[in-house]
Order: C-alpha cells, then sequence, then structure tokens
C-alpha cells in the first residue's frame, strides 16, 4: 500500500518525507485555508520536497473553469496531480486533463456508481471518503471493497486511494480489502508505528542491556 499524507502543512511534510514513509501529497481547498499561505505556493513547496504524485483541488464547479484552472496548477511542478469533484462535469474534466497527459484525482466518492463512472473517465485515482460514509450511518470500508471488486471484474487501472480515514483501523482495514493507498492526517501516519508491547519490549531490551555493563562501537 503507498502512503500518502492528507495535509499541507510543509513542516509535517517534509518530517515524513524523512522517513522514508512518504509516496505523496492530498491537499484540499479546506488544508490550503489551513496553512494560511497562497495555493500556488505552498504547493509548489510541497512538490519540492516528496517526488511523488501531489494533490491540488480545482474550485471550479463547472467544465470550463475546472480546465482553466487544471491548467494553472499543472504549471506548478509536474508531479501536480488535478483533484476534480465526483460530478459530471468533473468526470468531462477529468478525461480531458488525462488526454492532455496529466494524472486526476477524482474526489468526494461516496457510492461504488460513481467510481465505476470515475474508471470509465479515466481517473488516476479515486478517492471514497471513509470517515464521512461511516459519518452518515454506511459503512466506508464496506464501499472500499465494493469498489475492488469493480475495478478487478474489468481490469481499470485507477488506483484506489482511500480518503477521510480517521483511524488506524481504517488503515488496517484498507490495506486488508486491496485498497492502493490511504491518505492519512499526519498524526495517524505516526500513529501506525505505536504498541503498547514494542515499548514494553523495548523497555525490558534497554533495561537488561544496561545491566550487562556493555557497550558498542
Amino acid at each position: 500500500m503507498k502512503f500518502f499524507v492528507d495535509t499541507a502543512d510543509v513542516a509535517e511534510i517534509r518530517e515524513l518525507n524523512e522517513l522514508g514513509l512518504l509516496d505523496g501529497v492530498t491537499t484540499n481547498p479546506s488544508l490550503i485555508l489551513k496553512s494560511g499561505r497562497r495555493i500556488a505556493e505552498v504547493t509548489r513547496e510541497i512538490c519540492d520536497i516528496v517526488a511523488g504524485p501531489v494533490s491540488a483541488e480545482v474550485a471550479a464547479t463547472d467544465y470550463s473553469g475546472m480546465m482553466k484552472e487544471a491548467r494553472t496548477l499543472a504549471m506548478i511542478a509536474d508531479n501536480i496531480c488535478i483533484k476534480v469533484p465526483l460530478t459530471l462535469d468533473g468526470l468531462k474534466a477529468c478525461r480531458a486533463i488525462r488526454a492532455e497527459g496529466r494524472m486526476v484525482n477524482v474526489t468526494l466518492c461516496f457510492s461504488a456508481n460513481q467510481a465505476l463512472l470515475a474508471a470509465k473517465a479515466g481517473a488516476s485515482f479515486i478517492s471514497p471518503f471513509i470517515g464521512r460514509i461511516d459519518d452518515a450511518g454506511s459503512d466506508g470500508i464496506e464501499l472500499i471493497s465494493e469498489i475492488r471488486t469493480i475495478y478487478d471484474n474489468y481490469d481499470f487501472k485507477t488506483e484506489i486511494l482511500a480518503a477521510s480515514i480517521r483511524t488506524v483501523n481504517h488503515v488496517k482495514q484498507a490495506a486488508l480489502i486491496g485498497a492502493d493507498v490511504a491518505t492519512v492526517p499526519p498524526a495517524t501516519l505516526k500513529a501506525l508505528v505505536r504498541h503498547p508491547l514494542t515499548d514494553k519490549g523495548l523497555e525490558q531490551f534497554l533495561a537488561d542491556w544496561a545491566k550487562s555493563g556493555q557497550t558498542i562501537g
């Protein structure tokens, strides 16, 4: 599974990238607002840090506006992945942007039928929102499973990018089902390494090593 981090916080991105844990980054208008910076400035800095896809989202809702903004965003860096909403105009823009040789992340997916249409439009990534589906009383992980089955049935190349991940258990479940990518907040990505038995075992090893009186090197 690939790991993308869902943030526009450059310091967090740089730290995780230096750990060798990042395959890409996803941003959205809310995260850009939270960063307090101009979209072109912060996105360019992120693209300089991370070699993999960096999703930058259009704000327009009509086809012509999406295409204009997509071309502006594409000029930021070669690893920009244009993010469009899962609407009819968004799907039309997806096909056109892909024809121009750019990656496209189709976002705000809440059904398997929507995911099917995105794959037909040639999306590079489809972003089903696990947490928001759970919030609405449905099963976000079940949606990932449905999309995986459909894509495998027809050998679609669109990658399933599990989004709106709230917990480490979401990551595990998405990986078990076969999501290609998980995009997670920085804190959740860091939490994947933690386990109380790891901490307990390390504490015991260090205590025993101290008793041995030895040093290494």
